[in-house]
């Protein structure tokens, strides 16, 4: 069932190419969690420019609060495991969706589900653009010998590209970011209210060629809980990771492990009142910055220049490891390609390098606000 994940009052369209019909959008994207964030500045851009405009987003049930309070945007929830597995199940799942009375399909995800589903649409005669994900330049930039090194089109723009195609051109120079969210008690009830800077630490990524040594990053989080002036919070999910982020936790003062603490929706709130993230090149990263958080991100054998680095987050933000010893770095775009002897690649970044990038931004400016 879609779910309105704003408040207030449905928007009604204007009158457009479409016949006098409301304009509406079915956005595809289903996973992963960095990649359905790094839709959110996209569709506020969108909605901004284009206030008319009714937005469904197919997408994982979990992820629906990433999309709270962008104004007119729906979320449907898709059961892949469940009622909506295999082309049985896709044929169910658009026999649903049609219902919604949609008549463009973006499909920003460009994988076999999405490409089954906008066929059946397109068979209807509805509008389709799908996303260009730029794989030759991905292949070549990721290439071991004759590697063509050159920043690509971030996954904001190919987002948006696919909007243009449609007739709905934006910019994304000029950021949309929401007001912080207000936290709920619960979550009170673990942050505690103090004047410190907070910072979240996310350590993990989904491959480890881009995590940060665990070593090292608990030299990190020594340092700055020196400060006194910093609060630290550590993100991370599942049973092993909430295992040794309780570990690391319990050895300083001013850290205190979320992990498995909190509602996704919970998690989400205290995000938006970071100060600062540090994070791996991982969804917390994307997470963050659609709030308009500062982000601070550790590379391993991935690089910005295959377009997923977190939106609107200076050059200097990206901390990258020796590139003149590590020359083949990209070696992919997700990390799961590790050349022999590019396995500690993110030891050629120091910590206390890291520190300093941490707190440069958390420089007092007229004082330090309360929470």
């Amino acid at each position: 069932m879609a779910t309105n994940t704003s408040p207030g009052t449905k928007q009604t369209s204007s009158l457009e190419e479409s016949g006098g019909k409301e304009v509406h959008i079915l956005v595809i994207r289903l996973s992963a969690m960095g990649d359905v964030a790094m839709l959110v500045p996209v569709l506020r851009a969108v909605t901004k420019k284009y206030p008319h405009l009714k937005i469904t987003i197919l997408t994982k049930t979990f992820f629906q609060p990433i999309f709270k309070g962008i104004p007119n945007v729906f979320v449907y929830g898709a059961d892949l495991k469940g009622k909506h597995s295999g082309f049985p199940g896709l044929l169910k799942l658009a026999g649903e969706l049609r219902k919604l009375n949609f008549n463009a399909v973006a499909d920003v995800h460009n994988v076999i589900r999405s490409k089954v589903l906008a066929t059946i649409f397109s068979l209807f005669g509805i509008t389709v653009k799908k996303i260009d994900k730029g794989r030759a330049e991905k292949k070549g930039l990721t290439a071991e010998n004759n590697k063509i090194f050159k920043q690509l089109k971030t996954s904001h723009q190919r987002y948006a590209d696919v909007f243009a195609a449609l007739g709905y051109p934006v910019e994304l120079t000029s950021p949309n970011f929401p007001l912080k969210q207000q936290l709920s008690e619960k979550t009170l009830d673990l942050t505690g209210k103090n004047n410190l800077k907070w910072v979240g630490i996310a350590p993990f990524a989904q491959h480890q060629s881009k995590v940060y040594p665990f070593d090292l990053m608990e030299k990190v989080i020594a340092e700055l809980n020196k400060e006194d002036k910093i609060q630290i919070f550590l993100f991370g999910g599942g049973d092993s990771e909430i295992k040794i982020l309780n570990s690391l936790a319990s050895r300083f003062s001013n850290v205190i492990s979320i992990g498995g603490k909190l509602k996704f929706e919970e998690e989400l709130e205290l995000i938006s009142n970071l100060d600062l993230m540090l994070s791996m090149d991982s969804g917390n990263a994307h997470l963050s910055a659609m709030y308009g958080v500062p982000v601070i991100t550790l590379w391993g054998v991935t690089h910005p220049f295959a377009g997923f680095s977190a939106y609107n987050q200076p050059e200097e933000n990206h901390l990258l490891p020796d590139l003149q010893k590590y020359p083949k770095i990209p070696t992919s775009v997700y990390g799961n390609k590790v050349p022999e002897g590019y396995e500690d690649v993110m030891r050629s970044i120091p910590p206390d390098e890291v520190v300093e990038k941490v707190k440069s931004p958390l420089a007092p400016e007229g004082g330090i606000k309360n929470k």
